[in-house]
């Protein structure tokens, strides 16, 4: 197992790193600050205001926090909106990319199996490092990783109020350049009335949810606190794939005519015992759920698993939001934040070198050691503070956002030894590598709309984004780089009429490199330019969405088949390359019983004249597919309400065939496959001292099928089987996602 375990244990870990280190005093000050902003702030008010969407005018409070970044039907942008209420059915516990699975061009991942613990998710073909996140317009991804781990957010889809995905280059935002697609979250609107709900949940694999949610209603007309404490525990269908996730939510509000302020603190703990090794293809056959994590030998030969091979990570984030309106046609928006991360990835590792960790070889029993047996933690400690901001001119013909943000990153990343069976000048919990890091981000941007004529209105986007990055890892070297990008956008949108309108865009994104690409050299920042072209009908029973996008890369960051010392993935620049697709999605309101919502995907997405060393010459490849991009997705979403108070729904995605790597192996290949899913929500009102019990359920697979969502591929050079011959070896790791499970749960609410 030597050899799986140095090529098994990547996927996440160097993204983030996890680590936990002492609890600092900062929180206790922010709470502080928080219940006296929320008692005695006493500034004017926000008038409600409206906001345009595909499902027509709808007057939104809280969504002038998110108005700066997030678009409507006016806008020359490809994008789908997700409200509470369409997901509510089905949060019982899983994560938000398990919940958004079925909107198009979106491929999601569980490494446990069953949606707890470390999920992710692709849209076009792009990973959750391309993929923009913001909660409330405040940048979410990881500084240095750039990837989005949902894990520390347990729960969090019971304080989300909606989000909205754009695909493509999608107009500015804070944050990390979106590379593929954008989400942003809002949580929680203000509720004017009182109310508290208990939530639980239980399900397969011991899976149990339990929250509880409260909120005072408006004080006095112009306060309201409200909050969330949730506790996910789940074993996984991978074996020991455990999940422990703890997670809260306190939002204190104050709104009058003019001024809508709100302060904020979430955040979540979360210990999971890994899963994210993989199993090779003879494994899968025959053991779906063996998990290699923590596998090593006792001293009479036995095979055992360190029952601690667990990620431990706490993240806590304060957000301080205000908007003001300070004329008819003027608004503004000013937002500060602050992010701390701390945790550890504990790790049992069997015979490994003393010059990895610095010690002194030994003499035992008259032979010279240099290997041991050890346990080791690899934390981080990081620092993510910063503000961000947006004036909002609106009149009947011209919408201008004025915007940008300024942001840093501090991080430590550091390695303990807490166990060894042989050591020499070393202590307990000593440090064998001891690393910092620091990022700023800066940027600045100008978008309007504006509306040319009846018919044609026009779009336009300047930002400019500036990043400095530094770091000192041996994995990284001496780091010590500045990027600046400008990235102009432009589009127009032509209403045919009331119910139809046509868009044309044109998007650049420029994007650094993360911390692993710096591991394989000197990487170049890569540059995407994005056309979509599109058409939507809206009317009362018929939505309909259809758009084509061409998307070229210059120097895409693609996957090197080459892994660290950690089994991380390692990318490096190439030349060019495209996404060339078709997404069509309606939503069929057959009457007031019956609704269809399906949506479909097809795509070509290829490395241009791809070169690639194998046996020890480089050959040409042409054309080859870019790695975990299916050309064809296909989602359905099929509700049934008999009755007002009961909801029947079938949920169906297809994922085509897909590689893992970028140079057409067939051992690389991941199949296609198809998931089922049934879901259903009756509402028992009670209107007496408890309101209502809402009772949903869901089977997930119900057609039991075997389905791998995910994977990773290498290849390595053998010097050694043949001296003088060089040959390309080729290997690959898949992750079996669960059969039939179910969930169910029950809502009180008072």
């Amino acid at each position: 197992m030597k050899l799986a375990r140095s090529f098994f244990s990547f996927k996440n870990f160097l993204h983030r790193q996890p680590s936990k280190t002492h609890e600092r005093p900062h929180i206790k000050t922010i709470f502080t600050a928080f219940i006296i902003l929320c008692l005695t702030i006493g500034l004017r008010g926000q008038n409600q205001q409206s906001i345009d969407s595909l499902e027509g005018k709808k007057v939104v409070l809280d969504e002038v926090f998110v108005s700066a970044i997030r678009v409507t039907k006016e806008s020359p942008v490809t994008f789908s909106n997700l409200k509470k209420e369409e997901f509510a059915s089905r949060n019982l516990g899983q994560d938000i990319p398990i919940l958004m699975s079925f909107l198009p061009s979106v491929v999601t991942t569980s490494n446990a199996g069953a949606g707890v613990g470390y999920t992710g998710i692709r849209v076009r073909g792009s990973d959750a490092t391309r993929v923009n996140v913001t909660i409330n317009g405040i940048p979410y991804n990881d500084s240095e990783s750039q990837g989005t781990f949902w894990v520390n957010m347990p729960d969090f889809a019971s304080s989300t109020e909606s989000l909205q995905l754009q695909r493509g280059v999608g107009t500015s935002t804070n944050g990390a350049g979106a590379f593929g697609a954008s989400l942003n979250i809002l949580t929680d609107a203000v509720s004017e009335e009182a109310y508290g709900q208990i939530s639980s949940s239980v399900g397969s694999f011991n899976t149990l949810r339990n929250n509880l949610k409260f909120s005072t209603g408006l004080i006095n007309e112009h306060i309201e606190i409200s909050g969330r404490l949730s506790r996910i525990t789940s074993d996984g269908y991978v074996d020991r794939a455990s999940s422990e996730l703890d997670a809260y939510f306190l939002q204190g509000a104050y709104k009058d005519d003019n001024t809508l302020i709100k302060a904020l603190l979430f955040g979540g703990h979360e210990i999971t015992y890994q899963s994210w090794f993989g199993i090779d293809a003879a494994t899968l056959a025959t053991n779906r759920t063996f998990n290699p994590a923590g596998q090593y030998a006792d001293e009479n030969g036995t095979t055992q698993f360190y029952d601690k091979e667990e990620d431990n990570y706490k993240q806590d984030h304060a957000q301080l939001l205000w908007n003001e309106k300070i004329a008819d046609k003027w608004s503004t928006n000013i937002a500060f934040h602050y992010t701390h991360g701390r945790g550890y990835f504990e790790q049992f590792r069997e015979d490994d070198s003393f010059e990895t960790y610095g010690f002194v070889p030994l003499t035992v029993d008259g032979e010279e050691v240099n290997t041991t047996d050890l346990i080791r933690r690899r934390w981080l400690d990081n620092d993510f503070y910063g503000a961000v901001f947006s004036a909002n001119y609106r009149d009947e013909k011209l919408n201008l956002i004025l915007g940008g943000g300024w942001n840093q990153y501090e991080g430590a990343h550091f390695g303990e030894i807490i166990w060894a069976r042989f050591t020499s000048n070393n202590n307990i919990r000593d440090r064998y590598y001891d690393d910092d890091s620091k990022k700023t981000d800066l940027n600045i941007y100008a978008k309007a709309n504006y509306q040319l004529t009846g018919q044609w209105s026009l779009f336009g986007d300047l930002q400019y984004r500036t990043v400095g990055y530094e770091a000192n890892g041996e994995d990284t070297g001496l780091v010590d780089d500045t990027f600046d990008f400008f990235n102009p956008k432009a589009g127009v949108t032509y209403d045919l009429n009331k119910n139809n309108n046509l868009y044309l865009s044109y998007a650049v994104a420029n994007r650094e490199p993360n911390r692993n690409d710096y591991e394989n050299g000197n990487p170049k920042p890569e540059r995407l330019q994005d056309v979509e072209l599109g058409w939507r009908y809206v009317s009362p029973k018929l939505q309909v969405n259809t758009n084509a996008y061409y998307m070229r890369y210059k120097d895409q960051l693609v996957l090197t088949g080459e892994l660290n010392d950690v089994g991380a993935p390692l990318r490096e620049n190439v030349g060019d390359s495209y996404r060339l697709g078709l997404e069509i999605d309606a939503n069929i309101k057959f009457n007031e019983r019956f609704q269809w919502r399906p949506n479909v995907a097809l795509s070509s997405n290829k490395n241009i004249d791809f070169v690639f060393q194998r046996d020890g010459t480089l050959q040409e490849l042409g054309n080859t597919n870019i790695a975990f991009s299916p050309n064809l997705v296909v989602g359905n979403w099929f509700t049934y309400t008999p009755i007002d108070v009961l909801q029947i729904s079938f949920l169906s995605k297809y994922v085509g065939k897909q590689y893992m790597g970028n140079i057409d192996s067939e051992g690389s290949v991941l199949d296609a496959y198809s998931q089922l899913d049934f879901n259903v929500q009756y509402v028992w009102n009670i209107d007496a001292f408890v309101d209502s019990i809402t009772f949903s359920g869901m089977i997930n697979n119900v057609a039991n099928e075997d389905i791998v969502s995910d994977g990773y591929f290498f290849t390595f050079d053998d010097n050694f089987s043949n001296p003088g011959i060089v040959t390309t070896i080729e290997g690959a790791g898949f992750y079996p996602q669960a059969g039939r499970n179910f969930l169910l749960g029950a809502t009180i609410r008072f």
